[in-house]
């Protein structure tokens, strides 16, 4: 006799601890996708923001830029040429345009400098205006001021447009001389003094002369500035000296 066979139960569901079949969970796929999008929009963003923080901010709008420019170049120009206008009247005589202490004794420098590089030769030559004191007070300081100028017209016409006439202060200037020898120097300082003592002024109705000494110093290989100033300035009082036994 056959045995029966028992036809096998189909699977239930898994049931949980309550009996109740617990549901098979949902896959997982759609919510991949959905996080994966939700990071490359963040991605982009962040990368948006970081090109626009990274990018120069303009503070005018491209239509106006070149007019901005052209007026800041404008103005930078304006600028740069009133700092030289400063620096060269910071070194020049105002009275007189030819170049203050400051001017001369930078120039002189240089000039030393370049002597003692190159082995070059040059003159200093301290003149002092004899009367002009005297004028001042007989006629004033205008009058004083006209004898200053013509003597500064006298020097001009007598140096090489390669020297220099500086006015150290008052009624004295110096003359930075290029390649002359002690002999030459000397002579000049000589012709210097007469060209000076045959100015003549009228002031009030009165014939008025003024006149000049003038001391010498040699610029060599060694030479430096303020000893070369204090060497002809001590000449020069000394051919004042001499110019007043003489007068």
């Amino acid at each position: 006799m056959k045995k029966k066979t028992k036809a096998a139960a189909p699977r239930l569901a898994k049931r949980g601890k309550s009996g109740v079949a617990e549901p098979k969970a949902a896959p997982r796929r759609a919510g991949r996708v959905k996080a994966k999008s939700v990071k490359a929009k963040s991605a982009k963003a962040k990368s948006a923001k970081a090109k626009s923080a990274s990018a120069p901010l303009l503070a005018v709008a491209p239509d106006d830029a070149k007019p901005a420019i052209r007026r800041l170049r404008t103005q930078l120009a304006q600028a740069l040429r009133l700092v030289d206008e400063l620096r060269a009247s910071a070194d020049t005589d105002f009275l007189l345009d030819i170049p203050n202490r400051r001017g001369f004794e930078r120039e002189l420098n240089r000039a030393i400098a370049y002597i003692n590089r190159y082995h070059a030769s040059g003159a200093l030559i301290v003149l002092d205006v004899d009367r002009l004191k005297p004028i001042n007070d007989a006629f004033g300081h205008a009058a004083g001021d006209q004898v200053l100028k013509a003597i500064v017209a006298v020097l001009q016409r007598q140096v090489r447009s390669s020297d220099m006439i500086g006015r150290l202060g008052g009624d004295e200037f110096a003359l930075l001389l290029w390649n002359l020898s002690e002999t030459d120097a000397q002579a000049k300082a000589a012709a210097l003094e007469q060209a000076i003592d045959q100015l003549t002024f009228v002031f009030q109705g009165r014939k008025v002369t003024a006149g000049a000494s003038a001391g010498v110093a040699i610029l060599g290989p060694h030479a430096e500035a303020g000893k070369a100033l204090e060497q002809a300035d001590s000449a020069m009082y000394v051919r004042k000296a001499q110019r007043r036994h003489e007068v």
